[in-house]
């Protein structure tokens, strides 16, 4: 009877421990599946990590908030797909982008600053944008739309600087430097050229040439922030237009001796200032030109030459190194 009684005590232990055992399982297997179950939804596995849905408004670090009064605000520009819409820029065209592959852009053929804008697909429903740098550092932005019939489709951006100063917001950028300039802004290039023209002071008396009716003349030489600055004069007192061909900055030697291979550096301005290709009979003109620093070693010199199309009435005049290094620094503008 003992032997009976201790027998079923011990298989009521393994069932026990077997019955404990399957629970333990299936509860094991349940929670995985349901861990599975929500990967599944959430598009994840467990080798992936999880990561807070993007809102626009979580950063990684310290962050500050970008104040409205730093924003360039977009003009609005629509564009369609059977026309072309032409946005004129104050200056050349240095750097485009595009939002999106919806529109298409590019300089129009002959032109620097004229930027020729459309639709490359049919009725796109998604807003794009695009931006534009022009020589003379301004920066300006768009948001372009689609749309059937568009209202402008020449636009003219001339003039647009600083329109929105009534609630302190430019609408277009000035402070872009460009690699040629160095640390120099080009809007401070453009105004310390006109500065220079507008004064019209003559610093430099005796360097120029006189032929054929026609006087070139150096009227100063001008320095700013590693930039030099040439102010020149073209009169033409005959009765025949000068039309010029072009216009040349080049270091060559003080003295070629025979048999000697000529050594030149053109030196290619910068900028240009009321730069004129025609002066008229009886007229006068003058121009502002930006050249990168440089110096001139004892053995040369600088040679500027113009040159006139389709005519023989070229004139030339030559500057020393004593005369650049007493460029003229320029601390203040003076605008009349």
């Amino acid at each position: 009877m003992k032997k009976l009684i201790l027998m079923l005590a011990i298989g009521a232990s393994v069932f026990s421990a077997n019955a404990q055992e399957t629970v333990r399982v299936e509860k094991v297997q349940q929670e995985t599946e349901v861990t599975v179950a929500a990967e599944e939804e959430d598009g994840t596995n467990g080798n992936e990590i999880r990561k807070s849905p993007s809102t626009g408004d979580l950063y990684e670090g310290l962050t500050r908030t970008v104040t409205f009064n730093r924003m360039i605000p977009p003009y609005g520009l629509e564009v369609t797909y059977y026309k072309t819409v032409h946005v004129i820029f104050p200056s050349a065209i240095r750097y485009v982008d595009l939002g999106s592959a919806d529109i298409i852009a590019g300089k129009a053929d002959g032109s620097e600053n004229v930027l020729r804008v459309k639709a490359a697909l049919r009725d796109f429903s998604r807003e794009t944008n695009l931006a534009v740098i022009t020589d003379d550092g301004s920066y300006f932005t768009f948001n372009v739309k689609y749309a059937d019939e568009p209202t402008k489709l020449n636009i003219e951006m001339k003039d647009f600087i600083h329109d929105g100063e009534a609630v302190n917001r430019p609408n277009n950028s000035m402070e872009i430097y460009l690699k040629e300039l160095g640390n120099e802004s080009p809007l401070l290039v453009r105004l310390i050229m006109k500065s220079i023209h507008e004064n019209n002071d003559r610093l430099v008396k005796h360097i120029g040439c006189k032929r054929f009716g026609i006087q070139y003349a150096l009227k100063g030489i001008y320095t700013h922030n590693g930039l030099l600055y040439f102010h020149t004069e073209l009169k033409n007192s005959s009765n025949v237009p000068f039309n010029i061909d072009y216009i040349t900055f080049k270091v060559v030697d003080r003295k070629i001796a025979k048999r000697t291979a000529i050594q030149e550096q053109v030196i290619i301005p910068l900028r240009a200032y009321n730069y004129v290709t025609v002066v008229n009979g009886k007229r006068k003109e003058r121009t502002v030109f930006t050249l990168p620093k440089f110096t001139l070693p004892d053995d040369k010199q600088l040679v500027v030459e113009m040159n006139e199309q389709a005519g023989g009435r070229h004139q030339q005049f030559v500057i020393g190194n004593a005369e650049l290094i007493r460029a003229k620094v320029i601390n203040e503008l003076k605008m009349k």
